[in-house]
């Protein structure tokens, strides 16, 4: 069955014309109607896929097609998209079509690639576990109970159930690797910089990195290498001209130095969790690796840094949605200053209330020096420890998450609780590193453990190189959840 292939596989049997993009996009669309309940997706765009996919068999047809010709993808709703609605997962946008699209739209289409539609997501990016979203929240793939990560939970549920073989998402604190380490994905989170962020709407534009939801790392880095490059219509995209990550997928890994932080299998970190980690870099040790300890002295400091600053960005960034020009507008204002009022606190849900108040409290006269001030000052020491372990190892591994999916509700009640989750990400988005999470693992429940890579800046290659061998000698990126095998 063609969802058994990863995206891979897939562009190779499309190449091998084993398969047509029509054929394919016709599959995909059975499974995501039958799998409904999931809730994985806000839009399906049926209609202009399949124009896609007429088209990239054309391209197929031809001498060297593009990529991705006549590979289903999907993206979170978050990219701007020509003629869809972007709805943010939140209801002040839930009426907003978009008038261009994306960088990264526009390159993975340029790649040849066939848009499926749009996924679901925590309301404005904001959120640990899907449950913001004013169209309801995601459930795993691997138990309906259980949360599938957030906030691109709607990709990371699609591509886990194989409703399409890969998505994009965004990473402002965790949210590519958290979602792929509960759902058995392996999910990248670019070097700040590395994939433009024009046509995303910003959440905190200093964090925010566009990156890939796939099977394997040889998927992501496919996706990566078609949606990174410099775009003079984003001010911080990189001029940097770096050669594809594919070409270094298959290198050895003899005399690679993995740093194990102390502060990464700590007493908060699940037992099992810190096993499967333990077993996954015994593996990479049998492939040539070595291991050293370092040490992240200020990572505990991340969560509460991380809930300044973002919130900070979140607050100026949200200003825009206002009921006047575009989004959700109140019924029957009195005033302009009604109209505002009433139109901000209908169309956004407690979530992003919360962020927004927390943000301009930090940004307020009185409070700036105290707070976000401060914050910033921390998060340099972050990268600076970042820097001091890179001069004694070549990439960083830990847990990706302290523990498996949590049951849907169970921490929506407890704000603090549902932060701490991202603990071991969030500070990889303040040093404005790369990271990625793949699979390694099951706990007795059955629910995917993630393990999480960091390396330098610009390190992608190296660290898709790692998941690639590590995934050459394992196979549970390669599991399905059993009602969607």
């Amino acid at each position: 069955m063609p969802h058994r292939h990863s995206l891979t596989e897939l562009a190779a049997m499309l190449r091998a014309r084993e398969i047509s993009a029509v054929e394919l996009l016709d599959h995909f669309l059975a499974r995501i109607e039958a799998a409904g309940e999931l809730n994985a997706f806000i839009t399906v765009d049926a209609e202009g896929a399949r124009a896609q996919a007429r088209a990239a068999d054309d391209m197929l047809a031809g001498d060297d097609p593009p990529p991705l010709a006549g590979v289903p993808i999907a993206h979170k709703d978050i990219f701007c998209t020509r003629g869809l609605k972007t709805s943010c997962g939140s209801r002040i946008l839930d009426n907003f079509i978009a008038p261009y699209d994306a960088t990264v739209v526009e390159r993975l289409a340029a790649a040849g690639a066939v848009t499926l539609g749009k996924t679901n997501m925590d309301e404005f990016a904001m959120g640990s576990s899907n449950e913001t979203s004013w169209y309801g929240p995601v459930k795993n793939p691997w138990d309906a109970a259980r949360v599938p990560g957030g906030s691109s939970g709607g990709s990371a549920a699609a591509v886990a159930a194989r409703l399409v073989p890969g998505a994009t998402g965004t990473d402002t604190g965790g949210s590519i690797r958290q979602p792929a380490a509960f759902c058995a994905l392996t999910g990248l989170k670019p070097s700040y910089g590395r994939v433009s962020r024009y046509g995303i709407v910003a959440f905190a534009s200093s964090l925010d990195q566009a990156g890939p939801l796939a099977q394997s790392a040889a998927d992501a880095a496919l996706l990566l290498d078609a949606m990174a490059g410099f775009d003079s219509r984003d001010s911080t995209s990189l001029e940097n001209q770096l050669p594809p990550t594919r070409a270094s997928l298959e290198d050895g890994l003899r005399g690679l130095r993995i740093g194990l932080p102390k502060e990464f299998f700590d007493a908060g970190v699940d037992a099992t969790v810190a096993a499967a980690v333990e077993a996954a870099v015994a593996a990479l040790c049998k492939l040539g690796a070595t291991t050293v300890e370092v040490s992240l002295p200020n990572m505990a400091a991340g969560i509460p840094c991380y809930y300044v600053i973002a919130p900070a960005e979140a607050s100026s960034n949200l200003a825009r949605f206002d009921g006047v020009r575009y989004g959700y507008r109140c019924d029957d204002p009195v005033d302009l200053a009604d109209l505002y009022e009433r139109s901000r606190a209908e169309g956004f849900g407690a979530e992003v209330k919360r962020r927004i108040m927390i943000g301009t409290y930090a940004l307020s006269s009185g409070y700036y020096d105290a707070y976000y001030l401060k914050a910033q000052k921390i998060r340099r020491l972050i990268a600076s420890d970042f820097d001091t372990a890179f001069e004694q190892c070549d990439i960083v591994l830990g847990p990706t998450t302290p523990t498996t999916a949590f049951a849907l509700g169970e921490k929506t009640d407890d704000p603090v609780s549902m932060y701490l989750n991202d603990i071991y990400t969030n500070t990889v988005n303040l040093a404005g590193l790369p990271g990625v999470s793949l699979p390694v693992g099951f706990d007795a429940a059955g629910l995917p453990i993630g393990m999480q890579l960091i390396g330098p800046y610009l390190g992608e290659a190296r660290l898709l190189n790692v998941a690639h061998r590590y995934q050459g000698v394992t196979d549970y990126h390669r599991q399905l959840p059993g009602m969607f095998a």
